[in-house]
């Protein structure tokens, strides 16, 4: 028999409380009364001034820069929601933090991305709703649900009101093997070729691109990934394909972690325009003329829903 509980609430954490935000706006609750600070040391601390007792609680929490304290934050609220007797416990991490140490590539390697997921188990997690895991088999280092929501469908949406469909000067292109099926998919839904760069990375943060199998002399190409970091393959990805005769280049992701030189490299690259979901908020005071910002609290605040009413998420993949 399923259980039901009292209410649901939503509660956020301080990594990107606009998101929690329009997603409590959509849903037509009021945001959680509880805040997120720390102490004269730098411990975090957690202060809600509601009961929480026998709700259906999400906690709205990216773990995106600066990603330890995030993350923590998100641990300390589990556990005070969980010994303030919430009925299940939610974690709504748009960007899931460490998904990138998801195996040993050398002797002596962490596996972080399970490490990760073990401890918001123990912590007192019920549920993790996340969206586009860097490695899809992250899902299988949980012991309890996750639901994992995608990103591209917004993204095909973007550029199929911009007139992309079904445009034969379109092609989409994979910057690496990783993002072949990411890519294939947003093809299928543009009905636009792929092609693919093939790049070697000296080491970790590096990229250098060696060749593009397929056409983009003349054309209009969309690069797209799960997320941009220093942007370096992104970067390079575009300046190739330009040498290479592109007309326009794209770029679009669903996280935007920019950190290091990544605004900087994309300004100064012949990327004409970038498309970003806003699981991670754009930095403030930095010039980004080139970028556009999707929000992904719609899906978000219907996926709660469903979650709530015991309703199937899998309408929201087709």
């Amino acid at each position: 028999m399923t259980k039901q509980y009292k209410n649901f609430m939503v509660f956020a954490g301080n990594s990107h409380h606009e998101l929690a935000q329009e997603i409590a706006d959509i849903l037509g609750v009021k945001l959680g009364d509880s805040k997120v600070g720390t102490f004269s040391d730098g411990e975090t601390f957690v202060d809600t001034n509601e009961t929480v007792r026998g709700s259906d609680v999400f906690i709205v929490q990216s773990t995106n820069q600066p990603v330890n304290d995030h993350l923590m934050e998100l641990l300390i609220m589990i556990d005070a929601f969980k010994r303030a007797s919430a009925g299940r416990i939610n974690a709504v991490v748009p960007y899931y933090g460490y998904a990138r140490q998801d195996r040993k590539v050398k002797s002596r390697d962490p596996i972080t991305a399970k490490l990760v997921a073990d401890i918001l188990t123990t912590a007192g997690a019920d549920r993790v709703l996340t969206m586009d895991l860097h490695a899809p088999q992250i899902q299988g280092y949980f012991d309890i649900p996750l639901d994992h929501l995608l990103g591209m469908p917004i993204i095909a949406e973007y550029f199929i009101k911009c007139g992309f469909i079904e445009n034969p000067d379109v092609v989409i292109v994979s910057p690496d093997l990783g993002s072949v099926t990411r890519s294939r998919k947003l093809a299928e839904r543009l009905h636009a070729p792929l092609a693919i760069i093939d790049k070697r990375r000296p080491k970790a943060n590096v990229s250098e691109v060696m060749n593009v199998i397929g056409e983009v002399k003349d054309k209009t190409c969309i690069l797209i990934d799960d997320m941009i970091d220093t942007a370096g393959t992104i970067s390079n990805a575009a300046n190739a394909l330009t040498k290479l005769g592109a007309k326009r280049v794209y770029a679009a992701a669903t996280h935007g972690v920019l950190s290091g030189p990544a605004i900087d490299r994309i300004n100064q690259s012949s990327i004409e325009k970038v498309i970003m979901l806003d699981t991670i908020p754009l930095p403030k005071n930095k010039d980004l003329k080139k970028f556009t910002s999707l929000s992904v609290a719609p899906l978000f605040a219907e996926a709660i829903r469903r979650i709530t009413e015991d309703v199937p998420l899998s309408k929201l993949f087709d």
